[in-house]
């Protein structure tokens, strides 16, 4: 006996936490790059406290986004056989999903994480005389490193709603 069927109201429930889930997790990082501008233009103290807010943004919105997956496959076995898990669209994602997921905590984390120690370092001490602080030529680097790897996580994200909202590869 399925416990809910192609939409039907159980199937509709999960659909709407799927939903909730996008929204919440991935609406809370999308912009995150207006939040870097703000801090590269607020630079010290104002500018680490807008990375660290920002960066526990991020952390709550990982939770939702874990549970991205857990709901679209939830939906994939929910659907009576109307979504199986050979559609173009369904594996593609799943597929997006991990690579989206390795960029996340291989790449952007570490990079931000090594981000904020240079700013509290900068913030700590003087620059030396004559010249920029020492960590402003590595925070440049890692910055554009953070900016690639941030828009390459935004154009997954639209990919991602193609797939769902055109569904390549679906009889529906």
């Amino acid at each position: 006996m399925l416990i809910a069927t192609y939409r039907d109201d159980a199937y509709n429930v999960v659909l709407t936490l799927h939903i909730l889930t996008v929204v919440i997790g991935l609406g809370a990082v999308f912009l995150n790059g207006l939040y870097g501008a703000q801090v590269k233009a607020r630079r010290g103290p104002e500018g680490l406290a807008i990375a660290e807010a920002n960066l526990k943004v991020s952390k709550f919105a990982e939770w939702f986004i874990y549970a991205i997956p857990i709901f679209g496959i939830g939906l994939v076995f929910m659907s009576d056989d109307a979504i199986e898990f050979d559609e173009t669209w369904i594996w593609l994602s799943i597929v997006l999903y991990i690579v989206a997921m390795g960029i996340s905590h291989g790449l952007l984390y570490p990079t931000v994480k090594r981000m904020h120690v240079l700013m509290a370092e900068m913030i700590a001490g003087p620059p030396p005389m004559g010249g920029p602080p020492p960590q402003a030529a590595e925070m440049a680097q890692l910055g554009k490193r953070v900016g690639a790897a941030g828009a390459a996580l935004n154009l997954l994200v639209v990919v991602l709603i193609v797939l769902m909202v055109f569904k390549p590869g679906s009889p529906l």
